[in-house]
């Protein structure tokens, strides 16, 4: 089958990344057509609030092709333009987060075993950047929960988890605290819990659950939340596996979906042939079980999974001394013998 993919190489150690993952799935062998397009608009000056952050043509293609595959983007803190990030989700509706968090053989990290799905909601709560200056020195931001978000993104957690084979599902929340909002977002995942009865269901409190994912992740099947609190710990769960350089991403909505590296920019060694791409292809490996490519996306993580457990060409990041182009290569290498 051939596929039409819309890439969007980011900023930073972006296009070089994208660049490696793109060699490694057409050297799959999988049929790929690849649009590449910026993510943000030209003329936007990241410095300026409220700019309109996004490439139209961009949207357009995604819309069209219905799957993307997208590097690392900058976003300003504290000030500046809207996150491209973010800006990209709500634009598509793409509100499910997929955060899966788990062990990469030759990869240092402080557990072994860790197997965790986080599903995040992605379109709404205090992301819903709702904010106005009251009086000045105050402001106030908006939290928004709806029992419209709060169901689909349910049902989203609980169909993946049949389908995955998976047995448990905690709801985080802190509804002790904010009982109408956070206390909607329970309620509205009870009900859906109700119809899935093969499922397991729990619910912790979110700073809770921080200390039980670093005191025993492997207790941990999916871990459903809000999008604030998916935010901070699907962030929390890839340190405990060696961080954003070895986890995958995938934001999926009705009628498209994009896969992305959710690590930083690294403006720092971009350009020097240094980045890891394992990120991304990771992401690319959740994009080709998503167009239905299965097996390809097997034998690259099988070809992955080979690289790091041979540990002679993986990059600095994880302990390694080879490039970028050195570990692509040899991803490519086992990919061909595989």
């Amino acid at each position: 089958m051939k596929h039409k993919v819309t890439l969007l190489p980011g900023e930073g150690i972006g296009p070089e990344v994208s660049a490696a993952v793109r060699r490694i799935l057409d050297a799959s062998g999988v049929h790929i057509e690849w649009e590449e397009l910026a993510a943000r608009a030209v003329n936007t000056d990241k410095r300026t609030i409220g700019a309109e952050v996004l490439n139209t043509a961009a949207i357009e293609s995604v819309r069209r092709n219905h799957v993307a595959l997208k590097g690392p983007m900058a976003t300003a803190i504290a000030g500046g333009a809207r996150s491209v990030n973010v800006a990209l989700r709500k634009s598509l509706d793409l509100y499910a987060n997929l955060r899966p968090v788990k062990n990469l053989p030759g990869v240092k990290s402080h557990f072994d075993g860790v197997d965790v799905v986080i599903v995040r909601e992605n379109t709404e709560d205090l992301y819903s950047g709702l904010e106005h200056e009251v009086v000045p020195g105050v402001v106030e931001s908006l939290k928004i929960i709806t029992e419209k978000a709060s169901t689909r993104i349910a049902c989203f957690a609980f169909e993946y988890a049949r389908k995955h084979g998976r047995k448990k599902i905690h709801a985080i929340h802190k509804a002790n605290i904010m009982k109408l909002g956070d206390g909607l977002f329970l309620r509205s995942v009870r009900a859906v819990a109700e119809q899935y009865k093969d499922i397991e269901y729990k619910e912790l409190i979110v700073d809770n659950a921080c200390m039980q994912i670093v005191m025993n992740p492997v207790q941990f099947d999916i871990l459903l939340l809000p999008n604030l609190y998916g935010d901070v710990m699907s962030d929390l769960a890839a340190g405990l596996v060696g961080g954003l350089g070895v986890v995958p991403s995938g934001n999926i909505g009705d009628e498209g979906a994009i896969f992305e590296a959710v690590h930083g920019t690294a403006p720092d060694i971009a350009g020097k042939g240094l980045a890891n791409p394992t990120a991304l292809l990771m992401s690319s490996i959740l994009m080709l079980e998503h167009l239905g490519e299965r097996p390809t996306a097997e034998r690259i993580e099988a070809a992955l999974v080979k690289v790091y457990k041979e540990g002679q060409h993986v990059t600095k990041d994880v302990g390694g001394t080879a490039g970028t182009q050195e570990f692509t290569d040899a991803v490519i290498a086992a990919l061909s013998k595989a």
